[in-house]
């Protein structure tokens, strides 16, 4: 004689529900609803990129007459926008290959050397006790509210007309043409980088287990050594983060390439400046300005893929202690 045992009764699970207003808020933002709704807003935000991309390829007489969503019912492509743009000879035409290598020049530079200056401040304002450290930092905070605009005039001034106190020279005019406009450019953009830099790498070294530090002056190590095999591996996701904001505030930047770098003509000045007067001279040469602006979108583009998962690290570290 067999018996069967009874169905086990099913329990229903609970929904645990997070005791924190953070956690509730996490717990929202990772429903179905909220996942259907971010795809939704991802794919509005990419459309009007695809249509540039690919207007960017279609023939001139195309762009003009029709929309780009009209690509599918008649496909047409051609490489001669791009051609023209990049390697044309006329004035009229974009000739950004030049402009391209000047951005570039441009843009390294700035982003490097910031972020040499503000982690090696950051480490010394969160783990190097001196007398007004706090101070220091509280001002280098405060700095981040004074519009751009306001400090354009008193730098080039500086750049021209050098440093005079009650008639004292302190500094000479540093009288730079040509490609020496390049190291005007950097310099500004170094300055206006470095409060924010220096307060974003300040947050995540000083959250550094202490306990690391502590160990590495037990065997000896100074600062520099510490900095250098401790600090630096650790704060690369925010290194990564604040590379990627600054290359974009430089490759993007309009204002200060025209203050800074316009004397030097089309040896110093970036495609941003190119692109400005192709849409103000040449603002009914549409195959010129979709395939201009999809060039100068290019290489911000890879840089962000390429340290996509830095970027994401760098932005949730510190988010979450413990």
């Amino acid at each position: 004689m067999t018996t069967t045992n009874p169905p086990a009764a099913v329990v229903p699970v609970k929904t645990i529900r997070p005791s924190t207003a953070a956690g509730r808020v996490r717990q929202k933002l990772s429903s179905r609803v909220a996942t259907v709704i971010a795809i939704l807003i991802a794919l509005f935000w990419t459309i009007p990129t695809f249509g540039l991309l690919i207007s960017s390829f279609r023939p001139a007489n195309d762009i003009k007459t029709t929309g780009w969503w009209t690509f599918f019912s008649d496909p047409q492509l051609t490489l001669d926008n791009y051609n023209e743009v990049l390697f044309g000879g006329s004035a009229s035409s974009g000739q950004l290959a030049g402009y391209f290598i000047n951005s570039l020049v441009i843009t390294i530079p700035a982003v490097l050397f910031p972020m040499a200056i503000c982690s090696l401040a950051a480490y010394a304002l969160a783990w190097i006790d001196f007398k007004g450290r706090d101070w220091v930092y509280i001002m280098i905070f405060a700095l981040q509210i004074v519009p751009l605009q306001m400090a354009l005039v008193p730098l080039l001034r500086f750049f021209s007309q050098g440093t005079e106190i009650f008639g004292i020279q302190l500094t000479p005019a540093w009288g730079l043409s040509d490609e020496g406009l390049f190291i005007q450019v950097w310099f500004a953009h170094t300055c206006f980088a470095l409060p924010f830099g220096v307060y974003l790498l300040h947050n995540f070294i000083s959250e550094l287990p202490r306990d690391i530090m502590e160990a590495a002056r037990v065997d000896g190590a100074n600062h520099p050594k510490i900095f250098r095999s401790i600090v630096l591996p650790l704060i690369t996701p925010a290194l990564a983060s604040y590379g990627i904001f600054q290359f974009l505030w430089v490759w993007n930047d309009l204002l200060v390439a025209l203050i800074f770098a316009s004397g030097g003509g089309r040896d110093t000045q970036p495609m941003t400046v190119r692109l400005a007067e192709l849409a103000g001279t040449r603002g009914n040469e549409w195959q010129r300005l979709t395939s201009g602006a999809f060039v100068s979108m290019v290489v911000p583009l890879i840089v962000f893929l390429s340290l996509q998962r830095y970027f994401v690290r760098g932005l949730l570290a510190g988010s979450v202690k413990g």
